[in-house]
């Protein structure tokens, strides 16, 4: 494993250390964990594909189509289940 040196402003990398702490994780372990939840663009490229690709064979097989607001809706519904899993 290398080590990277990264210049942030001060009270950013002690907010980051502060997370870190009370998450139990050293800055390293945190810092790890975190990017393992990031996704580059090309990724969230290939999961709107996928995303679009799963709607379209729901709307075929049961007519599944929700309108826009129906589909913000849930979202926002997920990530407050999300939130509340993770303990946020």
């Amino acid at each position: 494993m290398s080590d990277a040196n990264v210049r942030i402003p001060e009270e950013t990398g002690d907010r980051l250390a502060a997370i870190a702490a009370a998450e139990g994780l050293s800055l390293r372990a945190y810092l790890a964990r975190l990017v393992e939840t990031l996704l580059t663009p090309a990724e969230r490229a290939e999961w709107a594909e996928r995303a679009e690709k799963a709607l379209a064979a729901l709307k075929e097989w049961n007519g599944y189509a929700p309108r826009a607001a129906e589909d913000q809706d849930l979202g926002s519904k997920l990530d407050r289940r999300l939130a509340r899993v993770s303990g946020q």
